[in-house]
């Protein structure tokens, strides 16, 4: 099982700036492709404080030029909030600048409050989406491509430059049956089990693995991805602590996810986390060490082929950096082949 870093960039103080904030994210970057992940992952999210990242393809080539070797993964790139006949192009030349290592991660979107704002209700998220994608690949796959579609109207054009590889992409799905029938089109999957429902996880799990069984060779090289927040804590008081940050971090997220979306001059509202303290501490991965083996073990045994974790809801920025240091050194060894954390930092 491999491994990734959220490079999420929570803003809670708006003071504290946003250079400071990339800042930050870079260096997680840096220190995460010294020691040996396999990737960082930037998402995408507009007109608001929490996973800020406006320009992820942007972001994409900034952390490629710093870093030598480690995958950059988008999840996700909203499509619908793009033009695909420019955003094509955009991608081809992303994928020039990353010297390969992009992986497109895409979705159709998921906090109302953006969406609406940027003229894409949400109730129309779906069949964007599925448009989208269509004229994305059709544009990066063939030459003198037309479409007339609901959403897309043009006459036959090529995106340029053409791309110099087949661009990795990889889609982001919750539903079980989604799972299924994305892999079964060839994508990797992204995922997550949100609040850490179990068997919410393993439905998903399957979904993937029995499309890619089905799949044959075709499928072997597909990967599930599945995505976590959490944090290395040494002590009890210190696990408590970053509790009690995960949940009002919750606080902001459940507004826009699945919440009325309270925002006002670009900073989310505080609201209280409808999950209960205890019932997230035992879904999040805020724990020791060996607690983290402990939780991600099953993870690896089910299938999953790499973790996503966001140490990033919060806390000060030197606590993510020990973060990623102390779970390359102590945790990745134990699902990892090859080089250590510390051989690689080495």
């Amino acid at each position: 099982m491999k491994f990734s870093i959220q490079l999420s960039a929570d803003y809670p103080d708006k003071s504290y700036g946003g250079d400071r904030v990339y800042a930050d994210m870079l260096e997680q970057a840096v220190l995460a492709d010294r020691l040996g992940f396999d990737a960082v992952s930037v998402t995408e999210h507009h007109l608001i404080n929490s996973l800020m990242m406006p320009a992820p393809l942007t972001f994409a080539t900034k952390i490629a030029a710093m870093t030598e070797r480690v995958k950059i993964m988008t999840s996700v790139v909203v499509l619908p909030l793009h033009d695909m006949r420019v955003y094509a192009g955009e991608v081809v030349v992303a994928d020039i600048f990353t010297e390969g290592r992009l992986m497109l991660g895409v979705g159709r979107g998921a906090f109302a409050y953006e969406m609406d704002r940027m003229g894409v209700p949400m109730a129309e998220t779906r069949a964007r989406f599925d448009e989208s994608l269509d004229v994305l690949q059709a544009l990066l796959s063939r030459e003198e491509v037309s479409w007339d579609g609901e959403y897309y109207q043009f006459e036959p054009i090529t995106i340029m430059p053409r791309p110099v590889r087949d661009i990795q992409m990889m889609m982001a799905v919750l539903n079980p049956e989604g799972i299924y029938h994305c892999t079964k089109r060839g994508f990797h999957i992204q995922t997550t089990p949100l609040s850490g429902d179990a068997q919410l996880l393993r439905d998903q799990v399957s979904g993937f693995t029995r499309a890619r069984d089905e799949m044959g060779e075709a499928g072997a090289h597909l990967t599930l991805t599945l995505s976590r927040v959490g944090q290395v804590a040494r002590s009890a008081d210190e696990a408590r602590r970053k509790l009690e940050a995960a949940h009002r971090y919750y606080g902001r997220f459940d507004n826009v996810f699945t919440g009325p979306g309270e925002v006002s001059h670009g900073m989310i509202r505080e609201l209280p986390c409808k999950t209960p303290i205890a019932e997230l501490g035992e879904a999040l991965i805020i724990c020791s060490p060996q607690e983290m083996v402990d939780k991600l073990g099953p993870y690896a045994e089910m299938g999953v082929d790499r973790v996503i974790l966001n140490p990033n809801f919060g806390l000060e920025a030197r606590e993510a950096l020990d973060t990623i240091a102390c779970f390359a050194e102590e945790v990745m060894p134990h699902f990892t082949t090859g080089e250590t954390g510390a051989q690689a930092a080495e």
